[in-house]
């Protein structure tokens, strides 16, 4: 199941800013926001291009990298979804959040299995 059910790219929601250029270098911001129970919120993804790298690949470099930040900000997002049980979905400017549906509709609830139960054998060292 998907957890991005967007009728854009994931991509297309997100907004990008650039924070004040210092002697180290430039930082860069990409913001998702979202609506969460009519709350809005954000996620966001920093990323910076040292000086010395920028002065050797140039506006190059800052493109290659603003597409990495890109990438690894949907995958995280992706992730955070699943790991969360909850899905990006609508068709506003703003996505919505929601839970996420369980695989196979209403069936019957599975108790989880008890952590206790789940932990490997203890093993002895140096014994």
């Amino acid at each position: 199941m998907s957890h991005v059910e967007l009728p854009r790219a994931l991509e297309d929601y997100f907004a990008h800013a650039e924070t004040a250029q210092t002697r180290i270098g430039r930082r860069f911001i990409i913001t998702l926001p979202y609506l969460d129970g009519g709350h809005l919120d954000r996620l966001q993804w920093w990323w910076q291009v040292s000086a010395a790298r920028e002065n050797l690949g140039g506006e190059e470099i800052v493109s290659k990298l603003r597409a990495e930040a890109i990438m690894r900000f949907r995958r995280h997002i992706e992730r955070w979804l699943e790991n969360t049980g909850q899905r990006l979905q609508g068709d506003g400017p703003i996505p919505l959040i929601a839970r996420a549906q369980p695989a196979g509709g209403g069936g019957a609830a599975v108790a989880p299995e008890s952590p206790v139960e789940s932990l490997p054998e203890p093993q002895v060292a140096n014994g």
